[in-house]
């Protein structure tokens, strides 16, 4: 039976959407809904992730090994099968971490623990910094080591210092000292508060999350001999040689918050080693925890899971396998799932669809009025310049130097980090390989990548609400078009603006059209600044750090209409549908893409964290910037989603 295009059974008919678009469309929903009890929220992101997530089960669990144990197929079934002997994991309590711990019990000097954080760096284990490779925003063509902060067990820096969030802190140091009890630590209650003293040194070093999305800022190139002469206190080349990376590899690097290592650094002189040792057993006993007994593993789901996103019940063992074997070889699992689940008509259709979005934005562009020449004739460049994946990559990761011990929980855990760290070494060495994906095909989400100027979007988002090939065109357009909009105008907000059509970090505005453009930011900031969401009333949205993902949403709509237009060959139909015309009903699909249900905590914590606003601004907000929408729906002066004219922010 084919899926409806829009389900109006879903829908409150006693609000229309004048007054309040994601509960016009939404409103039944929200009424009968419940969350289940192993999630933070329910909604069509959830809904298709579940549906991912039981497809991905069966492709592991039908899985046949065979007599080759190097195969792609035994790994998948080796990862899984390991993981779900809840048996032997409990038979082994903690001891799995018995060679962890000796090794951090062998630190005795700052060197030491330099070392142990190179080792840690290599296995997955938090340490004070984070090494990932990307592009070089100054040479988009080579891959590129960039440092930045971390050594934090709380979200975010803000956790440590804001009155909010103390009650969490309180909690915090009583979960902290649960989990060193459980790995023989004596005076766990001391420990436990001499590492929160610590993080919260450790947090007072970092960046806030608004500074770290400025793309400018965040680009501090230095030789690796101009970054270690900033940090004599630490000693890097012991780093190095406990994470195996070689020198070559660094020569240069990207110092992300530039000011962090140098500040933190004299924190490694300053505090007693014991105390090191204790924060190192921490993050040990944290990162791990998930592959041990089910007390240790339930214990770390009751901070995590319970206090911080309110989520009742830790997720059943085979979801919690099917995670594990997906992090570790996703792209092997990707290319069985698109064979099962990813029809060639949808690729192609969605191919037509990414067309007439460049289009659409390409027309935008051009008659923008508030733009110079020069400034539209470098964003006309770079829009040329996208590169549209779509579905799955055209080259699969290579997993035969993945080695896999059946039985080996904690083992297979710290081979597959080891494994990644040695792919991103690798990649060190060559130019930037434009087949990489950074999503699997069954992932439900999508991407832009500004220092690569590409948009991505997997297998799994391709599917309803979203994309429905039984569907109305307008109901695509109000879906997944918006999607791909959304992600096409991350290559024009305030981060993938900062880089042209290559990926180059590079300024090609005039100082006129800068100021036009934020201009235009700074209203959405106010729009969103200071909104509280229905469930957590008592949180605020902050309106800089969610700027990027509003612009695209604001992008997203705006453009798909547009496109949608463009598909029509230019006039909107006016033929009924459910009682709907096609252009109210592609306002319709965009609302039914943001239902969304979210416990209290769970929002709390995304509202401090996450760029992303709510999902009932994202609809309501984005709409109501829009002339169509107004226009669709007859909107009036004192109507819930009327906004005046001027006020109306339109960029792209």
């Amino acid at each position: 039976m084919a899926e409806p295009a829009l389900h109006l059974e879903d829908f409150d008919a006693a609000t229309p959407p004048t007054q309040d678009l994601f509960q016009h469309v939404n409103g039944a929903w929200l009424a009968r809904a419940t969350i289940p009890d192993d999630k933070g929220a329910w909604g069509a992101f959830e809904l298709l992730r579940e549906a991912s997530e039981k497809a991905v089960h069966e492709i592991i669990t039908t899985a046949q090994p065979g007599d080759d144990e190097s195969s792609e197929t035994a790994k998948i079934a080796n990862l899984y099968t390991t993981f779900m002997d809840e048996a032997r994991a409990n038979e082994l309590g903690v001891t799995p971490l018995a060679p962890i711990l000796e090794r951090i019990d062998a630190i005795q000097t700052t060197s030491d623990l330099a070392r142990y954080f190179g080792w840690c760096l290599r296995h997955g284990i938090g340490t004070l910094f984070d090494l990932e490779n990307d592009s070089d925003p100054g040479d988009p063509n080579a891959y590129i080591m960039f440092i930045g902060q971390d050594g934090l067990g709380l979200p975010d820096e803000e956790y440590y210092r804001l009155d909010e969030h103390a009650e969490t802190r309180a909690k915090y140091v009583a979960h902290v000292e649960r989990m060193l009890r459980l790995v023989g630590v004596v005076d766990a209650a001391a420990a436990a508060a001499a590492i929160l003293a610590l993080e919260t040194t450790i947090a007072s070093k970092h960046w806030d999350k608004v500074r770290t999305r400025d793309m400018v800022e965040m680009y501090h190139k230095q030789t690796w001999d101009e970054f270690v002469s900033e940090t004599p206190s630490f000693d890097w080349a012991a780093l190095l040689e406990g994470a195996e990376l070689p020198s070559a590899a660094v020569k240069a690097l990207v110092n992300a918050q530039r000011s962090f290592p140098a500040d933190v650094a004299p924190l490694i002189c300053e505090t007693p080693i014991e105390t090191w040792r204790l924060w190192a057993k921490w993050n040990a006993v944290g990162a791990l925890a998930p592959f041990l007994d089910a007390a240790t593993a339930e214990a770390n789901f009751d901070f995590y899971g319970r206090t911080l996103q309110g989520i009742p019940v830790m997720r059943e063992r085979w979801k919690r396998g099917v995670s594990f074997t997906q992090g570790v070889m996703g792209e092997a699992i990707g290319k069985v799932y698109v064979e099962r689940h990813f029809p060639p008509s949808v690729k192609a259709k969605t191919d037509a669809l990414v067309a007439n979005l460049l289009e659409a934005y390409r027309v935008s562009i051009a008659d923008i009025d508030w733009m110079s020449d020069a400034t539209r004739g470098e964003a006309l460049a770079k829009l040329a310049a996208f590169r549209p994946k779509i579905g799955y990559p055209n080259k699969w990761r290579d997993y035969s130097r993945l080695v896999v011990v059946p039985g080996d929980l904690v083992g297979n855990a710290l081979r597959a980090d080891s494994f990644e760290f040695d792919h991103v070494i690798e990649q060190l060495s060559g130019p930037v390989d434009p087949e990489e994906w950074f999503m699997y095909p069954q992932t439900v989400n999508a991407y832009y990548h500004p220092l690569r100027n590409e948009i991505v979007f997997p297998a799994a988002i391709l599917q309803p609400p979203f994309f429905n090939a039984d569907a109305d065109d307008a109901v695509n357009y109000g879906g997944i078009g918006a999607v791909i909009g959304h992600e096409i105008g991350h290559g024009f907000d305030d981060q993938g603006s900062t880089c042209d059509g290559e990926g180059r970090l590079r300024d090609w505005w005039t100082e006129a059209d800068h100021e036009a453009f934020e201009e235009r930011t700074h209203a959405l900031v106010a729009q969103f600044d200071g909104l509280h969401p229905s469930v957590a009333p008592e949180a605020s949205v902050n309106g800089e750090l969610t700027l990027g993902e509003n612009i695209g949403d604001l992008g997203g709509l705006g453009i798909a209409y547009k496109a949608w237009l463009i598909s029509c060959g230019g006039t909107a139909p006016s033929e009924l549908i459910d009682g709907f015309t096609p252009t109210q009903r592609l306002f319709l699909s965009w609302g039914a893409v943001w239902q969304d249900l979210s416990r209290a905590e769970q929002m709390k914590e995304r509202v401090a964290t996450d760029p992303h606003s709510p999902s009932e601004f994202r609809c309501n907000v984005t709409a109501r910037n829009i002339d169509a929408f107004h226009e669709a729906f007859g909107t009036q002066p004192g109507d819930g989603m009327w906004l005046d004219t001027q006020d109306r922010v339109v960029i792209w």
